[in-house]
């Protein structure tokens, strides 16, 4: 396709020649897509407050060469004056934007995938919603829409119900004091991430770091790297905060 509008979240931008940076942007009915910002360093371009990570906006792109698009029109979805003004909130999105950017497919596109991200940046720009748990919160409900939902209602090994005193990620869920492996979790924990996938995610972030919290975060990280199998940079100073309760 030589040409295409489209809603956009920029995940990241890197440096390139002189003035230019790559923004890579992942698109509501595109999937993944590069675009060469010229000029973009410059004092004088209209383009570099609209293409800053985080941002969502809608763009018109014409192809270049190789993977590359040129943007030739972009606008402002939505401002995000809240998350941008709180460093909580901004680290927590770079979380998950940096999840979402090490999602291997580039000529794939994912509607809900996009959707998820818009959720999440909504949901940190509203000052009612508590930022410590949404990265996990996003972390969990992208391995649920892979169709890797970790088990948490029983033991992934054996199937007993309880009492479940561990997590390890890379069997794929809790585990029985028979069968534990991974890392130890608390009752709340473990009430925490049921009620992030039954469907209480809203309530739980109405709550200022619920007891349990730095546990699930931990969890989620724990979970989402063994999902792609790499490391990740950013870590919420939010999880840091509650691990250390």
């Amino acid at each position: 396709m030589r040409e295409f509008d489209d809603d956009a979240v920029v995940l990241r931008t890197y440096k390139t020649g002189e003035s230019d940076r790559i923004v890579v942007l992942w698109t509501r009915t595109h999937g993944k897509v590069r675009v060469l910002a010229k000029g973009i360093r410059k004092t004088t371009s209209r383009l570099g407050a609209t293409l800053e990570p985080l941002s969502f906006v809608h763009i018109d792109l014409v192809k270049s060469r190789g993977d590359l698009y040129i943007a030739r029109h972009v606008q402002h979805r939505e401002r995000l004056g809240v998350l941008r003004g709180s460093y909580q909130r901004i680290n927590a999105g770079y979380a998950v934007v940096e999840v979402v950017d090490a999602i291997p497919s580039d000529d794939v596109a994912d509607e809900g995938i996009f959707e998820l991200v818009i959720r999440v940046l909504l949901t940190l720009d509203q000052e009612e919603f508590d930022p410590t748990l949404v990265p996990a919160s996003f972390f969990f409900k992208l391995l649920a829409h892979d169709g890797s939902e970790p088990v948490v209602d029983c033991c992934v090994n054996c199937g007993r119900k309880g009492p479940l005193v561990a997590f390890d990620a890379q069997v794929g869920g809790t585990l029985c004091s028979n069968c534990r492996s991974g890392r130890s979790i608390s009752a709340d924990a473990l009430a925490l991430i049921r009620r992030i996938l039954g469907g209480d995610l809203a309530t739980v972030l109405h709550e200022t770091s619920p007891t349990g919290a730095g546990e699930v975060m931990a969890i989620a990280h724990e979970a989402i790297e063994q999902h792609f199998g790499k490391r990740l940079k950013v870590v919420p100073s939010s999880a840091d905060a509650a691990s250390d309760q």
